[in-house]
């Protein structure tokens, strides 16, 4: 089966895609491109997955590079390959050839481009993330290497949607105590719960920090398992394990 990559005009003419997990050479609850290093998937199946991903975006697998997501709000800037992965949740660079690539299953993974100047980003945007200000680093780091904060794009690719993402009231609280604005990122749910709107949050951001474009692909992570891999869907399922999608972008 062939890969199915998802891309953005916004991001055009820079080579780039939202994989979704089709095309790939995992089994069971990791069906597809799973592209996870850290799954209990079999290594070597997820290495194939992502020599496919490198092909596609026409670099060598050495140079399709990711950092170990932790859920912060740091960003890297990276020039070509790393004896080690570097704690941080996005990438940025101003080098030709070196592929920037986020894993999600329900966070949004952001790519970012200023093709004028010559710099792109990546950035994994969970909850934490985004509220403590990845995406804003990732567009610092950016502007660092050379990018103009008003030419930058940037692209929301499959995420977990409002209807899907129910929270708990001291979810809500963090919000509230960094903008009492907040609150229309929430819809009422069940009793005490919630339903937060991640992607409209994460546009919030990037609109607020000034970028000349910015767009969610609509995509839901969690309604669509042909598609793609979701963790929270795996948790209500019961399911031990989970796949993780892959994003790129490269100059």
């Amino acid at each position: 089966m062939t890969l199915e990559i998802l891309t953005s005009d916004s991001l055009a003419p820079l080579r780039h895609g939202f994989f979704t997990r089709k095309g790939g050479a995992s089994s069971g609850v990791f069906r597809g491109l799973n592209c996870g290093q850290g799954s209990s998937d079999q290594s070597e199946i997820v290495t194939i997955n992502r020599a496919r991903v490198a092909e596609a975006m026409e670099v060598p697998p050495e140079t399709l590079i990711n950092v170990h997501q932790v859920h912060s709000a740091k960003a890297v800037a990276v020039d070509g390959p790393m004896a080690e992965r570097p704690e941080a949740d996005a990438m940025v660079t101003a080098t030709p050839g070196v592929a920037l690539a986020i894993l999600t299953a329900d966070c949004q993974p952001v790519l970012f481009a200023d093709p004028e100047n010559g710099v792109v980003g990546a950035a994994h945007a969970g909850w934490r993330g985004a509220l403590d200000g990845v995406l804003d680093a990732t567009i610092d780091a950016m502007e660092a290497l050379g990018a103009k904060r008003g030419s930058i794009r940037a692209v929301i690719g499959p995420s977990i949607s409002q209807r899907a993402y129910e929270v708990g009231p001291e979810f809500l609280d963090d919000f509230m105590a960094e903008d009492p604005e907040n609150h229309r990122f929430f819809a009422n749910g069940e009793g005490d719960r919630y339903l937060f709107d991640l992607p409209a949050y994460g546009l919030h951001r990037l609109r607020q920090a000034g970028v000349g474009e910015a767009e969610w692909t609509r995509h839901c992570t969690y309604s669509d398992p042909d598609r793609f891999f979701s963790y929270r869907r795996a948790t209500h399922a019961g399911e031990a394990d989970y796949g993780r999608l892959i994003s790129a972008i490269r100059l």
